[in-house]
């Protein structure tokens, strides 16, 4: 681990603290930004899960931002100071989450990246707006921004850009009309499901089945059985990686012909190795990233990428990539200030990034557009 990245994860839940409190150890909210304190290093926090199920988003997510953040580390940082950056391992438990929020708040973080899941990144957004700590997250629920205010910005399109991209292509492109649905009752899964289900109405298709799991379940049977009576032509899945994985391998196993569908989860390698390759291949996905060979700028990271951790890049760690160089360049902007001052140089970044070109609403939302792939030998092959 680099010396700028100080590794706080894989510890025991940090106590609640008051917020109060927590804004106590850093002064006036924006914590180090509104010190006087113009020297010494610049304080960071990723909080991202670092271990259980969704573990693999967390570990890409990191490396994305360590190796962006490395980079400008090895340039001479912010007028020669530093970014130091101490990783927080959220669990995937939005509690946990709160609380390392409040923990990297007192510790005199101006800026958190995280977390992988639109559940924890909502669970920490008012601690963070209400100390003026810009979030860069990787969630796609439409509430980030409701929720999250001037301080919550998005590193990729949020769920409704996802799902309409992917309905215009199954319905309009496809001529599919027979469609079912299947999504969790987590923030992700009921973005994913109200996103999509809102984009088949606006071209009067109404889904065949619409069932609801949980995102910590295992076994589909049920659900996919009603799901087989309908007899689809497409099953969309609205969880996350190992979930859909499992959602797959199940349907098939159940005699289910219908092809699958959905956005970013669905585009993983571990979607591909739960799913097991036979299964995933003809998977139809909507992304921000199809593949690391698209133009130089992907085929740059990704030989950095695959340099200094020795394995390939992929969407997470390409967007926390994007998601830290937009920060280090409003940081540039306010020459190591935070705040107000930071959340507002954040949104003024025009960025031309891994995943799209930037331009920053009023919701924190960056990119507006994704890409249609088809998974073809385990990997993401643009649809023609």
């Amino acid at each position: 681990m680099n010396h700028s990245l100080k590794r706080l994860a894989r510890t025991a839940p940090v106590a609640a603290l008051g917020l109060a409190a927590a804004l106590a150890g850093c002064g006036a909210p924006g914590g180090q930004a509104s010190s006087a304190a113009k020297s010494g290093p610049i304080k960071a926090a990723i909080i991202n899960p670092q271990s259980g199920q969704v573990s693999s988003l967390g570990a890409w997510e990191l490396k994305g931002v360590q190796l962006a953040i490395n980079e400008a580390n090895q340039a001479g940082g912010i007028d020669g100071r530093k970014i130091e950056v101490s990783v927080y391992d959220d669990q995937g438990d939005p509690t946990v989450a709160t609380n390392l929020a409040r923990k990297a708040v007192g510790d005199g973080s101006i800026v958190v990246f995280g977390s992988a899941t639109s559940g924890n990144s909502l669970a920490m957004a008012p601690i963070l707006s209400g100390a003026k700590v810009p979030e860069i997250t990787s969630g796609q629920s439409p509430k980030l921004g409701e929720t999250g205010g001037k301080y919550m910005f998005l590193n990729s399109p949020p769920s409704t850009v996802f799902d309409e991209t992917l309905a215009k292509y199954l319905v309009d492109t496809k001529g599919f009309k027979k469609i079912a649905m299947i999504s969790n009752n987590g923030a992700y899964g009921k973005g994913e499901h109200d996103a999509f289900l809102a984009a088949l109405r606006a071209k009067n298709i109404t889904p065949v089945a619409d069932q609801t799991v949980t995102p910590d379940q295992k076994d589909f049977g049920s659900a996919l059985t009603s799901v087989r009576q309908t007899e689809p032509e497409v099953l969309f899945m609205g969880t996350e990686e190992v979930e859909s994985g499992l959602i797959a391998k199940q349907a098939r196993q159940l005699g289910i012909k219908a092809a699958f569908a959905g956005g970013a989860p669905l585009g993983t390698p571990v979607y591909v190795q739960t799913a097991g390759g036979t299964v995933a291949d003809g998977t139809i996905v909507s992304t921000p990233y199809i593949g690391n060979d698209k133009d130089e700028k992907t085929k740059k990271f990704a030989a950095a990428y695959k340099a200094a951790f020795n394995e390939e890049a992929e969407l997470h760690g390409a967007k926390a990539y994007d998601g830290a160089n937009i920060v280090i360049q409003a940081l540039k902007a306010t020459k190591g200030e935070g705040g107000e001052k930071l959340a507002n140089a954040i949104r003024a970044v025009k960025y031309q990034g891994l995943v799209g070109n930037f331009a920053f609403d009023e919701n924190g939302v960056g990119v507006h557009e994704t890409q249609m792939a088809v998974i073809q030998g385990g990997k993401q092959v643009a649809t023609s």
